[in-house]
C-alpha cells in the first residue's frame, strides 16, 4: 500500500465523541436487571454444536499506576493478593468449562490486564497448566500476552511459552524521558529491547508494539523520535491508541499535568505523522489505531474477510466466541455479552456463588443483530454490499436501511465513502474515520456525558 495523505482539516471537523466500536450495543448499554437464569440460558444456547472458542484471562494486578490509564487495575506491591484471585480463576475456569462443549477448540487466548507479568513465573506455569486442564486447544492456535518491559524477566517469558503463548503485545507508549516521568511509567528504550530480544529468542512468532499519542510533553517530534526508535525492533504490528481524558471516569488522571497535554491540533498532527509515516515503511494500515505487515495475520485476515473486532481491538477469526475471565472480563458468546464484576471482592463473591459471575449483561434483540453486523463490517472490511448483507441477514438491507443510506451524502461529498445502488465502499481517506461512518448506523449513540472519547 503507497503512504496515506491525512487531511488535518477533514480529520478536524469529524474529531467528534464517538464509540469504538469494540461491541455493539457499546458497553454503556450494557445492563444489570437481567437474570441469571437467563444469562445461563444463553450460555447452554451457546453450546449446542462445537463452535471455535477463543479464551480471555484479566490479570489486573499493577505495581504502580500510569497515570494515564484507564484499565480495570488493582494497584501495589502486595504479591499476596494474587494467589487468592489465581484461585478464583481457577474455580471460574472448572465451574464454566462445566458448561461448554467438550469438543470445543479454542483457536485464540489473550491475556490482559493490568499486567499479566505481575504474576510469577511460576503462578503463570501454574495458570497455563489449569487452562491446558479444562480446555482442548486447536494446532496453529494464537496466544497474545501483554507484557509491560519494566520488571519482565527471561523465566517469565520461558513460562509463557510453557503456558502455550506465541504472540506479545509490549506495552511502550512513549519513549521520551519527560513524557515518560509525567505519566508515571519510566522505561528507557532498553528495556524494551531487551524484552523483544528475549520473546524473539524463545519462540515468539508475532510482536506487537503499543502506543499512546496525546499525553503531556508530547509533539509530533518527539513522538516521531520514539516512532523511529520502536521501528529498529522491527515488530510485525503495532497499536498506536488516542489518549482519552476522562478524569471524572478514571480519577488518576488528574494526577496528569493538563496544561501540558497536547492540542487537539498536536494530537491531529501527531496522528497524520504516524499514519504517513508507518504506511510509508509498508505497514498495512487495518484501522483506527492498528498496524501491521503485510504478511501478518492480521492483514491476511482483512484481505480474507475474516477480521473482526472485540474488547481486544481488531483480532482474526471471524465470528469466534470469547469467554472471559477474571474480574471485569467480558464475555461475547452468540447475541449475548456477559461481564464480570468490576471489583475484586464482588468478583470473588460472584465466582464462589455462581458457575458464571455476572456483574452486567446484554442480549441482543433482532435489530442489534442487524447494525451489529453491518457496524463490524465497515470496521473491519470497509465495504457493505447490499446483496451479501440482505442474504445473510434475511432482509432487504435497501429498504431496512433507507433513512440511514439517504443521510450518507455529505460522507460521500467529503470522500469518505463511495456509495451506489449495490454497496457502501470506505475510501482511503474514509479509513481514518471508520468510527463516524459507523456511527450512521448507530440507533443507541445517545450515552451519559463522557462516556466517549473523541474519534480522533
Amino acid at each position: 500500500m503507497s503512504s496515506l495523505v491525512v487531511d488535518i482539516d477533514l480529520s478536524q471537523k469529524y474529531n467528534v465523541p464517538g464509540p469504538r466500536y469494540t461491541s455493539y450495543p457499546t458497553a454503556p448499554h450494557f445492563r444489570d436487571d437481567i437474570a441469571h437464569e437467563t444469562v445461563m440460558a444463553e450460555v447452554a444456547r451457546n453450546n449446542l454444536e462445537p463452535r471455535d472458542l477463543s479464551l480471555y484471562f484479566h490479570i489486573p494486578f499493577c505495581q504502580t499506576l500510569c497515570w494515564y490509564c484507564g484499565c480495570t487495575t488493582v494497584i501495589g506491591k502486595n504479591t499476596n493478593r494474587t494467589q487468592p484471585y489465581l484461585d478464583h480463576l481457577f474455580k471460574e475456569m472448572a465451574n464454566k468449562a462445566r458448561h461448554i462443549h467438550p469438543d470445543r477448540k479454542v483457536v485464540q487466548m489473550h491475556f490482559g490486564g493490568g499486567t499479566p507479568t505481575y504474576l510469577t513465573p511460576d503462578e503463570i506455569r501454574a495458570l497455563g497448566k489449569e487452562i491446558h486442564r479444562h480446555f482442548n486447544f486447536a494446532d496453529g492456535h494464537e496466544s497474545a500476552v501483554e507484557i509491560d518491559p519494566r520488571r519482565l524477566t527471561l523465566d517469565h517469558v520461558k513460562a509463557l511459552r510453557e503456558a502455550g503463548f506465541n504472540r506479545a503485545s509490549i506495552g511502550v507508549q512513549d519513549n521520551n524521558p519527560i513524557v515518560q516521568k509525567a505519566v508515571n511509567r519510566i522505561q528507557p528504550m532498553h528495556m524494551t529491547e531487551q524484552s523483544v530480544k528475549w520473546l524473539r529468542d524463545t519462540g515468539f512468532q508475532s510482536i506487537n508494539i503499543v502506543l499512546i499519542y496525546g499525553l503531556p510533553f508530547q509533539t509530533v517530534e518527539t513522538f516521531k523520535q520514539t516512532l523511529d526508535e520502536v521501528l529498529t525492533l522491527n515488530p510485525d504490528r503495532f497499536a498506536i491508541y488516542s489518549y482519552a481524558h476522562v478524569p471524572w471516569i478514571k480519577p488518576s488522571q488528574k494526577l496528569l499535568q493538563g496544561d501540558a497535554l497536547p492540542t487537539a491540533e498536536v494530537k491531529l498532527a501527531i496522528h497524520k505523522m504516524i499514519i504517513e509515516r508507518l504506511t510509508a515503511e509498508g505497514f498495512i494500515y487495518i484501522g483506527m489505531d492498528h498496524f501491521a505487515r503485510a504478511d501478518n495475520e492480521l492483514s491476511i485476515a482483512q484481505q480474507n474477510g475474516n477480521l473482526q473486532r472485540n474488547f481486544q481491538g481488531y483480532s482474526t477469526w471471524a465470528g469466534t466466541d470469547i469467554y472471559g475471565f477474571g474480574m471485569s472480563s467480558i464475555s461475547q458468546i452468540g447475541d449475548a455479552y456477559i461481564q464480570s464484576p468490576k471489583e475484586l471482592d464482588d468478583y470473588y463473591s460472584s465466582v464462589d456463588a455462581y458457575d458464571v459471575p455476572v456483574h452486567k449483561a446484554y442480549l441482543l434483540t433482532p435489530d442489534d443483530i442487524i447494525r451489529h453486523t453491518t457496524i463490524m463490517r465497515l470496521m473491519c472490511d470497509a465495504v457493505v454490499d447490499f446483496d451479501v448483507m440482505s442474504k445473510l441477514l434475511n432482509i432487504d438491507f435497501r429498504t431496512y436501511f433507507s433513512r440511514e443510506l439517504n443521510e450518507l451524502q455529505d460522507l460521500v461529498a467529503d470522500g469518505l465513502i463511495l456509495l451506489d445502488d449495490n454497496s457502501i465502499t470506505v475510501t482511503q481517506t474514509g479509513r481514518l474515520l471508520l468510527r463516524n461512518i459507523a456511527m450512521r448506523f448507530d440507533a443507541y449513540l445517545t450515552a451519559p456525558k463522557g462516556a466517549f472519547s473523541s474519534t480522533i
